[in-house]
Formats: structure tokens, C-alpha cells, sequence
């Protein structure tokens, strides 16, 4: 479970990310979730494009180079949609819809993930 904030203001994008780095993890991603409730995602490792085919629900997504510097966004991604494919990616941030603009995320911001703190 990973933590995410944005360099540059640190504000928390999530702080439930979960990590889908196997075949089947990243295979299945989100599919068959109900939803994304505030503060959770999912980072696929590595991933430079993602579908949203069986999904209900639109998500955003950020896709992350290897340094966690922003190399594209998709806002509110629909259900049936898939993203373009973005060539500088290592990874695929998904959060709940609106997320990124609530947070003005931008191509070019740095965001960090960290494992989560468990209490």
C-alpha cells in the first residue's frame, strides 16, 4: 500500500494506493470494484496505457515516468474508453474521478509515492 502526494505543494492524492505489479494484478486492475472512494487508487507498474472495458465507473489517471514526473493525464477516463498510449511511461496512477483537477496535477508535476505508514 502506497502513499501519494504531489511534490510541488504536498498535497494527497491518495494515501490507500494499491500496487498491481504481476500479470495478473496488472491484468485485472480494477475490474469488478464497485468504485474508488477518496484517498484510494491503484498504481499498475509497468503500464504506458490503460482500458477501461467492464469498467462502471470513470477514473482519472496519471501516467509517471520512472522518476514519478507526470508524462500524461486523462481526466475522468470513461467506462468502454481507453487511454492513448504514452511511450515516456513506466507507470499508471488510477484515482477517482476529478482527483487530478482538485489538485491542478499537470504534465511536468512530480508526484512521490511511499509506502503507506500503517497504524
Amino acid at each position: 500500500m502506497l502513499a501519494v502526494h504531489a511534490a510541488g505543494t504536498g498535497a494527497a492524492l491518495g494515501d490507500r494506493v494499491r500496487v498491481a505489479d504481476g500479470w495478473w494484478s496488472r491484468f485485472r486492475g480494477l475490474l469488478g470494484t464497485a468504485g474508488l472512494a477518496e484517498g484510494e487508487g491503484l498504481l499498475i507498474d509497468p503500464c504506458r496505457a490503460v482500458h477501461m472495458f467492464g469498467m462502471k465507473y470513470p477514473i482519472d489517471v496519471a501516467f509517471l515516468d520512472r522518476e514519478g514526473r507526470v508524462v500524461g493525464l486523462c481526466h475522468r477516463l470513461a467506462p468502454g474508453a481507453r487511454s492513448p498510449y504514452v511511450r515516456a511511461a513506466r507507470s499508471a496512477l488510477e484515482l477517482p474521478a476529478g482527483t487530478l483537477a482538485m489538485h491542478a496535477i499537470t504534465e511536468g508535476d512530480t508526484l512521490t509515492l511511499s509506502p503507506r505508514e500503517m497504524s
